[in-house]
C-alpha cells in the first residue's frame, strides 16, 4: 500500500546552470536545421542531429552527427560544397557559432569568465552515421525503424494544475519566476544573475501535497557585497509568489545561498555538459527515467520523441478520469519501427484495469516513430524553449511547442476502454 503521509524533494537549475547553458545551444542548434531546411525546401523528416555541446571558461565545443540543408554547408571559393577525407559534406562553422552566442547572450552571461561575444567557440560536428541512418531514412523504408534501442517513461499525477508532481512543478516556478524578474530588472532582482538552483520539500498529508517544509535556493549575484542575508531578502517575495498560498508556513525552513558569496557562476564555475540534468527536465525523481537525454536531438530519436509520447499519454490518461496516477512505459530496438512493450502502473488510483489501458493506448496513436513525429508534429524548430524549467507541466504553444502537453486524447480514451 503507497504511503499517505511524506515528504519529498525535488530540484530544479535555471537556465544560466552550465549544463543548462549547453542543453539550450543544443536545441538552438536543433532548431536552426529545422529553419534552414524549411527555408531551403528540404524534407523536414529527413532532419537528422544529434548535437552535444561543453561549456568551460570562456570555452564552447559543440560536436555530434548531422544531416542538414545545403545552407548549412561550408563552400569553396568555387561555390562547391566542400567534402571531408571521407566525401562528406563538411558544415559551415558560422550559423552554428551565431547560433551557440545568441543562446548565451539570451541567457545573460556578460561577465570576464564567459561571454557571448568573447567565448571562443569550436564546432566538430559531422555526418550522421551510414550504419544508424539505414534504419531511420524513410525514403523507401515504410516503417521507419527507431534510432536507437532503448526505454522511455511517461507520468501525470492529480497534484497540480499541469498533472505535474508538486515538487519538480514548484521548483521550476520559482526560478522561471526568479529569472524573469532578473530579466525584467524589477527592483533588487537585477543585481542576480543567470545561474541559480532551487529545491522544495514538500508535505504530502493523505497523499496530496499541503506545503513545503524546506526551501533551498542558490543565486549567483553580480553585487560582490550581497550577503546571503541580502540575496534571500531579494528572492522571497518571488518565492513566495510562485508557491500556493499557505504553503509556507513559520516552520518552513529556509536555505538561501547557503555557502555565502556566490559570483562566479555558469560555465566560469564549473563545466557544463549537454543532458546531464535529465532528471530536471522530466519529474524530478518522481517517477522512472528511461535514461536517454533529450536537448540536441532531433525526434527521430526515441530518446526524446518517445518520451514526449508517454508524457502525452499518461497526462491523457489522468485527465479523462481513468486515474489520479498513470507511469507509462514504452520500449524500442533500433530499426524497429513499432514498440517492443507498453507497460501501465496506475499506482492503485486507476479506474480500468491496466491491460486493458496497455491495448487502448496502442489503439489510439501510432507509437512508431513516425507516428510519434507525426501526431505531436515534431518536426518543427519547437525545442530552444524546453531547454530550461522542465520539458513537462508547460502550456502547448501556437507554434507547435509543448504538442505533448494537450488532452485532446481524452474522449479516444475514453471510447477505447469502454
Amino acid at each position: 500500500m503507497a504511503r499517505s503521509n511524506y515528504l519529498f524533494t525535488s530540484e530544479s537549475v535555471s537556465e544560466g546552470h552550465p549544463d543548462k547553458v549547453c542543453d539550450r545551444i543544443s536545441d538552438e542548434i536543433v532548431d536552426l536545421v529545422f529553419r534552414e531546411a524549411k527555408k531551403a525546401g528540404m524534407d523536414p523528416s529527413q532532419v537528422r542531429i544529434a548535437c552535444e555541446t561543453l561549456a568551460t571558461t570562456n570555452r564552447v565545443v559543440i560536436a555530434g552527427e548531422v544531416r542538414v540543408p545545403q545552407t548549412l554547408l561550408k563552400k569553396g571559393k568555387d561555390g562547391q560544397i566542400v567534402t571531408d577525407a571521407s566525401g562528406a559534406p563538411v558544415v559551415n562553422p558560422s550559423r552554428f557559432k551565431s547560433a551557440a552566442r545568441k543562446a548565451i547572450r539570451a541567457i545573460g552571461y556578460e561577465q570576464s569568465g564567459f561571454h557571448w561575444k568573447t567565448c571562443r567557440i569550436d564546432v566538430l560536428l559531422h555526418g550522421q552515421s551510414a550504419d544508424i541512418a539505414v534504419g531511420v531514412d524513410e525514403a523507401g523504408n515504410k516503417d521507419v525503424g527507431a534510432g536507437d534501442q532503448g526505454i522511455m517513461f511517461g507520468y501525470a499525477a492529480r497534484e497540480t494544475p499541469e498533472l505535474l508532481p508538486a515538487p519538480i512543478y514548484y521548483a521550476h516556478k520559482i526560478l522561471s519566476s526568479l529569472t524573469e524578474a532578473r530579466k525584467a530588472n524589477h527592483g533588487p532582482a537585477g543585481k542576480l544573475g543567470p545561474d541559480a538552483k532551487s529545491q522544495v520539500t514538500v508535505q504530502y498529508r493523505d497523499g496530496k501535497p499541503v506545503g513545503v517544509t524546506q526551501i533551498v535556493l542558490s543565486t549567483q549575484h553580480l553585487d560582490e557585497t550581497l550577503t546571503s542575508e541580502d540575496v534571500r531578502n531579494i528572492v522571497e517575495p518571488i518565492v513566495r509568489a510562485a508557491l500556493p498560498e499557505g504553503w509556507i508556513s513559520d516552520e518552513t525552513v529556509w536555505h538561501v545561498n547557503p555557502t555565502g558569496k556566490f559570483v562566479v557562476g555558469g560555465p566560469d564555475g564549473d563545466a557544463g555538459l549537454t543532458g546531464r540534468k535529465i532528471i530536471v527536465d522530466t519529474y524530478g525523481g518522481a517517477a522512472p527515467h528511461g535514461g536517454g537525454a533529450f536537448s540536441g536531438k532531433d525526434p527521430t530519436k526515441v530518446d526524446r520523441s518517445a518520451a514526449y509520447a508517454a508524457r502525452y499519454l499518461a497526462k491523457n490518461v489522468v485527465a479523462a478520469g481513468l486515474a489520479d496516477r498513470a507511469t507509462i512505459q514504452l520500449s524500442y530496438a533500433i530499426g524497429v519501427a513499432k514498440p517492443l512493450s507498453i507497460y501501465v502502473d496506475l499506482h492503485g488510483t486507476g479506474k480500468v484495469d491496466e491491460a486493458v489501458l496497455e491495448k487502448a493506448l496502442a489503439e489510439v496513436m501510432d507509437l512508431t516513430p513516425r507516428g510519434i513525429r507525426t501526431h505531436l508534429d515534431l518536426n518543427k524548430p519547437i525545442y530552444a524553449k524546453t531547454a530550461a524549467y522542465g520539458h513537462f507541466g508547460r502550456k502547448a504553444g501556437r507554434d507547435g511547442s509543448f504538442s505533448w502537453e494537450k488532452t485532446d486524447l481524452v474522449k479516444a480514451l475514453k471510447a477505447a476502454v469502454a
